[in-house]
Order: structure tokens, then sequence, then C-alpha cells
């Protein structure tokens, strides 16, 4: 493909990829799986990551590397047995402990994505400090508060996202990476769920630009004080006239 794969975009290059093509590539990919999942006979793609969605010239995302992809459940059985195979950082750890696949396997495998997508953090980084080496251990807990989203975000976007944007994906990432398998949302309803994002305008350098600094509010409020007092002043020759 083209402009190979989005792992060589989010940690290799100098330019850090806009949050617009983040989102693109993140609806793309998430249309694939929804795909194999919703064939007739399903497909789970086993080993979804960043290094196996590859972009094309205008950042459409394709799956690749289907050599680990099994075939789905069937009939009334709910999920297949098979030897655990994948990457570490990426496999849903149901699937690790049990050795159980199912359609909510790759469902996690993808969180794991959203969030380095989200965030510009590889899914396990040695080179980080201790407790923020495994990525979803450290960004999981985060991703519910509000407050500390922006902590999680790429710093190199320097703010240009959208603000409702980010917070969304946060909340998909967040289900996705449920530890219940049932609490996962299905593919389907992620790609309801990222479509809407590809619209949204409302960035966030903007908003925090247009909000006064730390400094800048204690000046202002430094100020009407001052006129405040002034106006006591005035008021009180007045009254002594």
């Amino acid at each position: 493909m083209t402009r190979g794969s989005l792992e060589n975009h989010l940690f290799r290059r100098a330019l850090p990829l806009p949050w617009s093509d983040r989102l693109k590539v993140a609806l793309g990919a998430a249309r694939g799986l929804a795909f194999l999942h919703g064939n007739a006979e399903p497909v789970i793609y086993r080993d979804f990551k960043t290094s196996n969605i590859l972009l094309d010239s205008e950042y459409n995302a394709k799956l690749s590397d289907f050599g680990l992809a099994k075939a789905g459940p069937q009939g009334d059985n709910t999920h297949v047995s098979t030897r655990v195979v994948g990457t570490y950082g990426y496999a849903a750890p149901e699937y690790v402990m049990t050795g159980h696949l199912t359609s909510k396997s790759d469902v996690y495998s993808f969180g794991v994505v959203l969030l380095e997508i989200l965030t510009g953090r590889r899914s396990i980084d040695k080179n980080r400090p201790g407790g923020e080496q495994n990525l979803v251990a450290w960004a999981r807990p985060r991703l519910a508060d509000k407050r500390k989203l922006r902590q999680l975000v790429d710093p190199r976007l320097e703010l240009n996202y959208s603000i409702k944007g980010v917070q969304k994906v946060a909340q998909l990432a967040y289900y996705c990476l449920s530890r219940d398998p049932k609490s996962r949302p299905s593919m389907d309803d992620v790609v309801k769920g990222l479509t809407p994002l590809m619209h949204l305008d409302d960035l966030a350098r903007l908003s925090f630009h247009s909000q006064p600094s730390h400094q800048a509010r204690n000046r202002l409020q430094n100020v009407r004080i001052q006129k405040c007092e002034g106006y006591h002043g005035v008021a009180g020759k007045k009254d002594g006239r």
C-alpha cells in the first residue's frame, strides 16, 4: 500500500498523523472488522494491530495478513477453542487465559488500537516508566474522567483535534476494553459510533485559546477589585459633602 502501515505513521514518522486522518483510519479498520464478523460464515481476525492496518494514498485503511484469521463459531457454539496466538498487548484477556475466541476478542484488540491512535503510544513500551509500560493498564482508568482525558491525547497533535471527537473515541475505547466480553460493543456499533465524528469541527486549540489563562484571570480579577475600590472611594467623598 502507498503509505505503509498505521504503525509507521503513529510511531516512526517525524510528522504526526493528523486527527482527521486518524479517525478516517479507525473508521475504515472498524468497517473491515465489521465486514468479517457479519459474514454468513463469520471470520475472527485474531491479530488486529497497527502494523496490520495498511493505508492507501487517501488514508483508506485495509486489513492485511490474514494468516492467523479463524472461522468464527457456528450454530449454537458461543466460541472457538484454539491455541493462543497473536501479539502481546493486543490480545483479549479471556482469550489469553482460556483460548476461547469470539468476535469480541477482535473488539478488544480494536480498543487497544484506538488507544494507540488517541495517545500516540505503543500498546507495550518498555522504555516508559513502570506504571506506563502497558498502555491499557495505564490509560483505561483515565478514559472515563474528562478532567484527565486531555493528558492522554497525543501531545504532538498540539490541540488540533475535536474535543467531542476525543471524548467519543475515549468512550468507545473504554467499552471495547471491558474485561467482560459481553460488555463490549459489536464492531457494527463501533462503526456507528465513529461515523458522526468525521464531521466535527470543535477544535481544542480554539476552545482552550479562547479561554483566559490562569494569570490572565488573576489580572482581570485584580482590575475588577481596583475598580470597585475606586467606586466606593468616590461614593465616600459624596457622602462627606
